[in-house]
């Protein structure tokens, strides 16, 4: 029960990831190179003002939403009883701390829009030795911890949200650091707000619709039961936390795209995207491969129940083959957002959902 729960918030929580790091923070990433690629440093600091500004809005968003309407929601994808409670048990902690998840990646977006990799990737790193552990403690009740369940490993990520939102901070506000603001910088413009939402609101969008076909999925299938459920929720995780590791790639991109953008390179740009672009579609191919022959390597860290491990394997033999063209499509839609043109690529996803939905139904 509290793996299906899981299964039911897993594609909004993904959706919280991806829309204040991939979307949001793509186009947070992109303002400030490019305003660097143009040799326009005072914007760059005053895009890191206004990203914040939205950061804590956004957050403020997901929480109203998913604290009011989370239970109706999980109930239409075939949430019932316990596997409801865990749903809720979950879901209100970690979308009640949304905007430490929104911080967090905006601060680490306008650090890769610099250029800035290293500490972003060392903060996240850092905030993950303190999430495992600290997860296990509090669901299991480790030590001189109380044992949580489901809601522990929800107290646990926000705690890591929080602890990589002040590393991410600290480096931003250190003396020397060119993207940190000085007095002026914190004067709201309204043309500020529009070269980060021009990109990132069509990105947001573009999220949307990927983490809806996961719910839409979710809710077909939650039709057969909690076995079928929790299985198909272990495949799709797999295909959702691909989004990230291609997001590795994706934000370098964004960052060289936009800052050769800014300064009127569009040839090395495009190079650079195509290049990205094969290199992702490579990494998703050999996790498809891997997957599709051996499913149970992976099936078997979430369950041994007969039913889930068939459900989950089925859906995987099925997938994993096509991930290629998963992790192809992501990297061009982080190409998209450097260069600041991202109506293809919701244009595609748009055309994903329909193909979608009318399989599904």
């Amino acid at each position: 029960e509290p793996l299906a729960g899981l299964a039911l918030v897993f594609p909004l929580l993904m959706l919280l990831q991806m829309m204040s790091a991939g979307a949001m923070g793509g186009g947070v990433s992109s303002a400030i190179a490019r305003a660097l690629g143009g040799g326009r440093g005072h914007v760059a600091r005053a895009l890191v003002v206004h990203a914040t500004v939205i950061a804590i809005a956004m957050g403020a968003v997901f929480t109203l939403l998913l604290l009011a309407g989370g239970p109706a929601m999980y109930a239409l994808l075939g949430g019932r009883g316990a596997v409801l409670d865990a749903a809720l048990a979950y879901s209100n902690i970690i979308f009640a701390g949304s905007a430490l998840v929104w911080l967090g990646n905006t601060f680490a977006s306008a650090l890769r829009g610099s250029g800035n990799m290293l500490v972003p990737a060392l903060s996240f790193s850092g905030a993950a030795l303190v999430h495992i552990p600290l997860s296990a403690a509090l669901t299991l009740g480790l030590g001189p911890f109380p044992q949580l369940g489901i809601a522990g490993a929800a107290i646990a990520y926000l705690t890591a949200s929080g602890c990589a939102a002040a590393l991410n901070l600290a480096w931003i506000l250190r003396p020397g650091n060119s993207l940190r603001p000085r007095r002026e910088d914190f004067r709201l413009e309204a043309r500020l707000f529009r070269e980060i939402l021009r990109v990132g609101l069509v990105s947001m969008a573009s999220s949307f619709q990927t983490v809806l076909t996961a719910v839409l999925l979710t809710g077909f299938v939650g039709r057969f039961g909690t076995a079928a459920l929790a299985g198909y929720g272990v495949g799709v995780r797999l295909e959702l936390l691909q989004v990230p590791l291609v997001f590795a790639i994706g934000q370098a991109m964004v960052a060289l795209v936009g800052t050769h953008i800014g300064a009127g390179h569009s040839a090395r740009a495009k190079k650079i995207a195509l290049t990205g672009s094969v290199m992702a579609a490579s990494i998703c191919l050999v996790i498809g491969l891997a997957v599709a022959i051996a499913p149970r390597v992976w099936v078997e860290l979430f369950s041994n129940d007969p039913e889930v491990l068939e459900a989950s394997a089925s859906y995987l033999r099925i997938v994993g083959p096509f991930y290629a063209f998963l992790g192809l499509g992501i990297a061009l839609y982080f190409a998209s957002q450097g260069a600041g043109q991202v109506l293809m690529p919701m244009l595609a996803g748009s055309v994903r959902l329909v193909l979608v939905i009318a399989g599904g139904l």
